[in-house]
């Protein structure tokens, strides 16, 4: 389980949320009955969907317990409940959802292709699947934070450097095309205004910095954030008003159900929420 941090992760609410809503706008279901939110945090996207599809039975699920905590007092109308979306997803019931929905969840969770088939399963005939990922991997940021992270002068204070677990988009397209018969992949890349350089890295002190951050002391820890941040000036040039253009690319996906499972054994309400 990963220690998270929702009042620094909410610092860019607005930014993090609309991936959630551009996605959530896509999904055609009229009125779906029920729907999981994989991966949601301190609650902004089950808000969203909430708000999308009024009268929805909608469950929150996160491997956080401070998320959760958040989500359920900045939520208390929405119910969360913790389960660890790489191993209990089952527990949450096959055939049981109208809509299976993650934003910015599964790169920090291993083996996609079984992780798919996982929230697949959990759609009930004709259910849809709806996911955005950050597909960032080669932007200035993650490239400046892997290389210091490597770096001599860092690498032996590192016990768990950050791994993400994204597939190409090539590789997304052959799997969803093994579990569904109707997907579509499409990519946005969004261009954040960000007041000053601090802003790049105030947004990733709540993800990509965390837990390096975490594992060093404070004297450590400020040499640490000076070294990516000079990289980051350097990296990110301002433009004419003085503010910085931080491209943040995201992945998206729908996958829909097959409409006949019996063959599978599959109907709605085969699992339980308890």
């Amino acid at each position: 389980m990963q220690n998270w941090n929702s009042r620094q992760y909410l610092k860019f609410g607005a930014e993090r949320t609309q991936p959630a809503v551009d996605l959530a706008n896509r999904i055609e279901l009229e009125h779906p009955v029920k729907i999981v939110d994989i991966g949601c945090g301190p609650g902004n996207s089950t808000e969203v969907l909430a708000r999308r599809f009024p009268g929805a039975e909608i469950l929150g699920v996160d491997s956080s317990s401070q998320m959760i905590e958040a989500a359920k007092q900045n939520h208390p109308d929405l119910a969360f409940r913790l389960c660890d979306a790489g191993r209990d997803l089952p527990k949450l019931g096959r055939g049981t959802f109208d809509v299976v929905f993650s934003n910015a969840c599964i790169q920090w969770i291993p083996n996609h292709p079984q992780l798919l088939r996982n929230m697949m399963a959990l759609l009930c005939p004709g259910g849809v699947l709806a996911v955005q990922t950050p597909m960032n991997a080669q932007e200035p940021i993650h490239r400046i934070i892997g290389e210091v992270v490597k770096s001599p002068r860092w690498a032996s204070r590192f016990s768990n450097r950050r791994i993400f677990y994204n597939l190409t988009q090539s590789e997304y397209f052959d799997l969803l095309g093994d579990l569904s018969p109707d997907f579509t992949l499409w990519q946005t890349t969004y261009f954040h205004r960000m007041k000053s350089h601090d802003g790049i890295m105030e947004w990733y002190r709540g993800t990509g910095l965390r837990p390096y951050l975490e594992e060093l002391d404070e004297e450590a820890r400020t040499v640490f954030q000076k070294e990516i941040y000079d990289r980051v000036v350097s990296a990110y040039p301002k433009q004419k008003s003085g503010e910085i253009l931080f491209r943040f690319p995201r992945l998206f996906f729908l996958a829909h159900q097959k409409r006949d499972m019996r063959a599978h054994g599959t109907a709605r309400g085969s699992g339980g929420l308890a």
